[in-house]
């Protein structure tokens, strides 16, 4: 399962106060760690207005669910300050697994099979196994390109 890093504005507005962004982010620390997830500690109040923005570790592959569930969780948190926060920018942490080949390759619109072997000098060696009618839709460069950068290794491509 991927690691996707929520983004959410909790103070679009821009009117929570240093004391109600403070007491927000310690209500949601609170609340991240009853479900077991992480957060990226920021001082809110110490940030421009307009970049109030928390970051929440979340697993999962459904980025609108994801989105929902951090939303939620910082409504919670600031709402009772009266900010609506709003989901922003979701990223996904790799950690150069299959699981993170396979991330790229739905984001991509793209299915594939995936062989990992250790090379010779002791990094892995990918080989993603794609079909020739999802290179026509996206080109090989890409998929090579967004491979090898979140998995940090080689990539070879084979085409079926």
């Amino acid at each position: 399962m991927r690691t996707a890093v929520v983004r959410v504005d909790v103070d679009p507005s821009t009117q929570l106060g240093p004391a109600q962004l403070t007491d927000g982010m310690t209500t949601l620390s609170t609340l991240v760690d009853e479900l077991g997830v992480d957060m990226v500690a920021a001082d809110l109040a110490a940030l421009p207005p307009g970049r109030r923005q928390v970051e929440i570790l979340l697993a999962g592959d459904d980025p609108d669910e994801l989105k929902r569930t951090a939303v939620n969780l910082c409504a919670r948190a600031f709402g009772v300050f009266g900010a609506e926060p709003s989901a922003g920018v979701l990223t996904y942490v790799s950690r150069g697994t299959d699981d993170d080949a396979q991330g790229v390759l739905a984001g991509l619109g793209l299915s594939g099979e995936i062989d990992r072997i250790a090379g010779n000098d002791g990094w892995d060696v990918i080989t993603v196994t794609l079909r020739r009618a999802d290179l026509e839709r996206v080109p090989e460069s890409r998929v090579h390109t967004a491979l090898e950068a979140s998995l940090n290794c080689e990539v070879i491509i084979v085409v079926a």
